[in-house]
């Protein structure tokens, strides 16, 4: 078989052939025999182990078979390669898996600044108007019968009002010419009173009125009515602070009920009143959202003369 291993090797056989020459024939043969046997064998063991297929086709794998890692002697410098490529990829997962966890972290912190500011602006989380809503039923005066109610409205105009600005004697016997209706909805004739002296330019007489009907009677049909009114009482008295949270507490109670649009529009008349240009825009656009139908039927006038107040 010729192959480069067996002429690497005929040069040292020659020479052991030389070397031997001296020693006697039989002699002579029997070592050089043993010794070419030898040196055979190691060729083709030599061989075996340089083309394991024996006819020079087959070459042994670099990965060992028995343990099925990469023979680190073929290529040192590819293993130390590999190494450095992953623990830079290694370095690289830990940095991403911190950058989350930071990024995580500030957008929950920045999520709760939002809440907060939108909580201050007076913006709920949900996208709708959020204020200061009036915890308890504002009453300018003690509860009163019906049959008395003239009288405290009397005596609320005056106390209400510094001395100098006491209401004249006109003034309270206007209030009493408005008699109060008797009819067999006891809550309902409190309501109406309360809108008669609205309708009579009496606003803080119907102030008191309607705020004593809206905290006895939470649950009547008329209190949708009752509280926008009473916003109204707040507002057309040129008292816009005082009116916004009882529009708010009105369409908030049940943005279906009666009077919850309207409350919602006159919201937005409130907050253009205060020059709070964000919430009334804020307010408009929930209006004409969730209400299309009044916003281009029954209050569509309104809606459109608050709309051209503001720039949105």
């Amino acid at each position: 078989m010729s192959s480069p291993i067996l002429r690497f090797v005929a040069p040292l056989l020659a020479a052991s052939v030389v070397a031997t020459t001296p020693m006697p024939a039989m002699a002579q043969d029997d070592v050089s025999e043993a010794r070419l046997r030898k040196v055979e064998a190691e060729v083709r063991a030599l061989q075996r182990r340089v083309f394991p297929g024996g006819e020079g086709r087959f070459f042994e794998p670099q990965i060992d078979s028995a343990s099925g890692a990469t023979d680190a002697s073929t290529n040192p410098n590819s293993t130390t390669a590999v190494t450095d490529i992953l623990a830079r990829l290694e370095a690289i997962e830990l940095q991403l898996q911190r950058l989350t966890a930071e990024s995580e972290v500030n957008t929950n912190s920045i999520s709760g600044l939002d809440i907060r500011v939108r909580a201050l602006e007076g913006v709920d989380t949900n996208g709708g108007i959020s204020m200061t809503a009036p915890s308890s039923t504002p009453v300018l005066a003690s509860p009163t019968t019906p049959t008395s109610a003239s009288n405290s409205l009397e005596a609320n105009a005056a106390s209400s009002t510094p001395a100098a600005t006491a209401p004249s004697a006109q003034r309270v016997a206007a209030v009493q010419a408005i008699t109060k209706p008797q009819t067999d909805d006891a809550a309902d004739d409190e309501y109406s009173y309360g809108f008669r002296l609205w309708q009579a330019g009496f606003y803080p007489e119907a102030q008191q009125q309607l705020s004593k009907f809206v905290e006895e009677h939470p649950s009547h049909w008329r209190t949708t009515y009752g509280r926008n009114l009473l916003g109204r009482a707040y507002l057309d008295n040129n008292q816009a602070r005082e009116a916004a949270p009882w529009f708010l507490r009105n369409y908030q109670s049940d943005k279906k009920a009666a009077r919850a649009g309207d409350s919602l529009l006159f919201l937005a008349q409130s907050m253009i009143a205060m020059e709070d240009t964000s919430r009334a825009c804020i307010a408009l656009a929930e209006f004409g959202e969730t209400y299309p139908a009044l916003a281009s039927g029954r209050l569509s006038d309104q809606y459109e003369s608050n709309r051209k107040k503001v720039s949105c």
